[in-house]
């Protein structure tokens, strides 16, 4: 190769990387955010998450009782559709690959189904009552550690109380509610 095809290579080459600064250049001009006062975002702190804010908003929180006596079984209903990815809710049908069947968990052993369960839960033991429900549907990983179980959780009193109401309805002989 002689120096004239070598000249023409490492000018495309070097023309290319200048008009690629460039155009970052000019991009940075055109779409510029002004900066920020203080680096990162604002996040709760100890004081506003678990300070006294918390307490008094624990304060405000009608028992699970009180909840499930004035909860919406239908509401439930539309509540649980997001189960349904993972669950069966039909008595007698065969359970997912991804979850077992709900129908009946109200008073059930935790993990008698045909199910292959995970080890914590396995080895949680107990029954599905309406306060292990509530938690469970809470914050599944921080009720029982090592579940399967995807699900985020329901932060919403009121509507874990519809979805528990509503489990409670495709359960025969389900447990009474708890008086309020």
């Amino acid at each position: 190769m002689d120096s004239f095809e070598f000249n023409k290579i490492a000018g495309s080459v070097l023309g290319t990387l200048l008009f690629v600064m460039g155009l970052g250049v000019i991009s940075d001009g055109l779409f510029s955010h002004p900066h920020m006062e203080k680096a990162g975002y604002a996040l709760p702190g100890a004081s506003e998450g678990h300070g006294a804010g918390a307490a008094e908003a624990a304060v405000h929180v009608e028992p699970l009782p009180a909840l499930l006596a004035k909860a919406d079984p239908k509401k439930g209903e539309a509540g649980a559709k997001v189960c349904t990815t993972c669950h069966t809710l039909e008595k007698g049908a065969a359970p997912k690959p991804t979850g077992p069947n709900l129908a009946g968990v109200v008073g059930r052993a935790m993990g008698s189904t045909d199910f292959g369960y995970s080890d914590g839960l396995k080895g949680h033991g107990g029954a599905w009552t309406y306060e292990s429900l509530n938690a469970f549907l809470t914050n599944p990983k921080a009720f029982i550690a090592g579940t399967k179980m995807a699900y985020g959780g329901e932060r919403d009193p009121a509507k874990r109380a519809d979805i528990i109401a509503f489990l409670r309805s495709i359960t025969e002989n389900a447990p009474p509610l708890p008086a309020p």
